[in-house]
């Protein structure tokens, strides 16, 4: 049987898988029963290819919400008031210079469930967050990532 692991998530990440299984549970439930009634309504379901797609629709749905309510059910939850100031943890914002391109890049380290890269929020697990876990304000930082390495000077740490 496998094991169930914790899932880090922030009271933000939170809300939003709560919202989207809501979502899914209220709304999309109900839409894909309908389109499967009235697939069935056409007639001999044998060859019927909106009822497949319905019933595929209803499988996908009934999987997300089983795979979001074992994320709510094995959620560790961080709390912003949990988060150090001092080093880098799950939860902090971490504003660091790329010392190749003199730019400074800020980081939201959250856990893997709720990883957005285009919103720079990178999981705890990433090659980034993992390298910036633990470190304080002017540590240097080197991360190895596909293309090579780069290397990061923490500038702030804050919630």
């Amino acid at each position: 049987m496998a094991q169930n692991k914790d899932v880090v998530l922030t009271v933000e990440g939170l809300k939003k898988v709560e919202a989207e299984l809501e979502q899914l549970k209220t709304v999309r439930r109900k839409e894909v029963a309908e389109r499967i009634k009235t697939a069935i309504a056409f007639g001999d379901i044998s060859e019927n290819s909106e009822y497949d797609e319905a019933k595929n629709e209803q499988a996908q749905v009934e999987e997300r919400i089983f795979k979001l309510e074992n994320m709510v059910r094995n959620a560790r939850i961080i709390d912003d008031e949990d988060i150090s100031l001092e080093i880098v943890s799950v939860g902090s914002k971490v504003k660091v210079l790329d010392l190749e391109y003199d730019e400074e890049v800020e980081y939201s380290i959250v856990g893997s469930a709720e990883a957005d890269p285009y919103e720079g929020k990178i999981s705890n697990e990433s090659p980034v967050g993992d390298a910036l876990l633990g470190k304080k304000v002017n540590d240097l930082v080197e991360v190895q990532v596909p293309d090579g390495t780069i290397k990061y000077k923490i500038l702030e740490i804050s919630r």
